[in-house]
């Protein structure tokens, strides 16, 4: 087969890439596009260390054909992180030790946007179950769980507004 154009923006910028048909957003963001924060685990969608944002929503991108992100916008750890330091949660994951190897973090991260976008103050279940599909094995859950609490916390509190940078 032919390859195709996939048009997308990328962490606010607009992209145009050639891809080999059925080729993995995983696969383009880190090969293609230097976005290398999305891991490579299990790339079968049991993990969660590919996680990234399509339209606010996190979406596993070793499963996600690269055609179907065409003019949706795609979010990835690099497009939450300022240049000049770290995003409130990112913060809340150093503080509270949500991560050892760091293996999972971006990904744990990026469910963590997705969720504190759309309820800025979960309770505990609402995270246990927004990181259900993230693996970690490392902290035993608790730190991020922690973690997540206090970015909550931290953006609720200071009015600061959740989403893109």
């Amino acid at each position: 087969m032919a390859s195709v154009i996939v048009n997308f923006e990328l962490c606010g910028r607009d992209v145009e890439v050639l891809v080999q048909p059925m080729a993995t957003l995983q696969s383009v963001l880190r090969n293609q596009l230097g976005h290398t924060a999305t891991k490579e685990g299990c790339r079968q969608g049991g993990c969660g260390s590919c996680t990234v944002l399509v339209d606010g929503e996190p979406m596993l991108s070793c499963l996600l054909p690269v055609e179907d992100v065409a003019g949706r916008r795609v979010t990835t750890l690099e497009g939450i992180t300022p240049i000049d330091g770290l995003d409130p949660i990112q913060e809340a994951f150093l503080e509270s030790n949500g991560f050892q190897c760091g293996y999972c973090t971006p990904g744990m991260v990026m469910v963590t946007r997705a969720l504190l976008d759309h309820d800025p103050q979960p309770g505990r279940e609402a995270i246990v179950e927004a990181i259900s599909g993230n693996l970690c094995r490392c902290t035993g859950y608790q730190p991020i769980i922690d973690a997540i609490e206090k970015a909550a916390d931290r953006l609720s509190g200071s009015g600061e507004q959740t989403g893109e940078r």
